[in-house]
């Protein structure tokens, strides 16, 4: 029995050093690796993140053109909006007031005559306050030249006392709604007469001669 225990010991002995290597030598080996592998990943990352940045760059300004080309459309958009409706509400106006131009006609006429008076001249000036509040306004005068665009000219004759065709008689007065003629002003018309004219020119030929003879004269003395 007393020759047996030290053999025991002995057997535990070596297993206490073998268990001691193994620790001594697993130490050393998984140290340098994850430094080494983990350098070329980090620069890989950064060029990654660039590229997704110019890539959002891209996107937000093709978007920004997007949003300011949308902008843009949706202003010329209004723009037409309105100017239809202007137009719109323009040829409505124009086209109520040409059905009333022949009571105003009627209305001029009795003013003329010294008709218009009591309720009728109460209705009729109303009328009249009414269509020019609607922005309905009367053109046409005797003795200003005949314009073909704003008047119609429906006789004819000569005059001596005019120089150019001149309205001489209002038949029925234009009217217009800002700068579009409803309906042109009715008139009748003189021009000079043919005689009077080339016996006008004669005396300008005359009268210019004269002076070329009076400037030319001392020059000869």
């Amino acid at each position: 029995m007393t020759e047996e225990t030290p053999g025991f010991d002995e057997q535990n002995e070596p297993s206490d050093v073998s268990s001691g290597d193994t620790s001594e030598a697993a130490e050393p080996k998984a140290a340098p690796a994850p430094e080494k592998e983990g350098a070329a990943p980090a620069g890989d990352a950064t060029v990654a993140l660039t590229a997704q940045l110019d890539q959002v760059r891209t996107a937000l300004g093709e978007r920004t053109a997007d949003l300011q080309r949308l902008q843009a459309e949706y202003q010329n958009y209004r723009r037409r909006v309105e100017r239809d409706r202007i137009q719109v509400k323009e040829i409505a106006i124009a086209n109520l007031l040409t059905e009333l131009l022949p009571t105003l006609d009627d209305i001029g006429r009795a003013r003329e005559h010294g008709e218009l008076v009591g309720g009728f001249k109460s209705v009729a000036e109303s009328l009249e306050t009414v269509a020019a509040k609607m922005g309905l306004q009367q053109f046409g005068k005797e003795g200003e030249p005949f314009d073909p665009t704003i008047h119609e000219a429906l006789m004819h004759s000569y005059a001596p006392d005019v120089t150019e065709t001149t309205c001489v008689a209002i038949l029925q007065p234009g009217y217009r709604i800002g700068e579009r003629t409803i309906r042109p002003a009715r008139v009748a018309v003189a021009e000079p007469q043919p005689g009077a004219q080339t016996v006008k020119e004669a005396d300008s030929a005359e009268a210019a001669a004269e002076d070329g003879k009076e400037s030319g004269g001392p020059d000869e003395g």
